[in-house]
């Protein structure tokens, strides 16, 4: 009489049944928590130091100036022209009435052309404004 071993007859395959599910949640929590850069960035700058930064915390009610080297002002996407500010931030005043306006400017840049953007800001009623900076090490 011969005796024969009995294989155990599980199965060794991972469940998969509940990976769509798992997938799914991932992509929703990345579409949820990632911002995507709406502004491609067009003038040459490169921020001063400061000792001390405030950090603000909604994103969503700030719109950029970029002022580059050779004095080039960016809103959006397009390079505009210093008569340009006012009508172009007025429009975003009156589609975002809390809006901060975060004034990114280059370290080189002469003062005077800073001055006169905030004479169109104040002719646009956007009157809270933010200047960008490095951290200082």
């Amino acid at each position: 009489m011969k005796f024969e071993k009995k294989r155990a007859s599980t199965k060794q395959d991972i469940p998969t049944a509940s990976l769509p599910d798992i997938i799914f949640m991932l992509l929703l929590f990345f579409m949820v928590t990632t911002t995507l850069r709406e502004v491609e960035v067009l003038v040459d700058f490169s921020l001063p130091e400061a000792e001390a930064l405030e950090k603000i915390e909604n994103k969503r009610l700030i719109s950029y100036i970029w002022v580059g080297k050779g004095n080039k002002i960016q809103i959006n996407d397009s390079i505009v022209m210093l008569d340009d500010v006012q009508p172009v931030m007025y429009g975003k005043r009156q589609a975002l009435p809390n809006v901060i306006v975060s004034l990114r400017v280059d370290k080189t840049v002469d003062m005077g052309l800073i001055t006169d953007i905030q004479q169109e800001l104040r002719k646009a009623y956007c009157l809270r404004i933010n200047y960008s900076a490095n951290i200082k090490i």
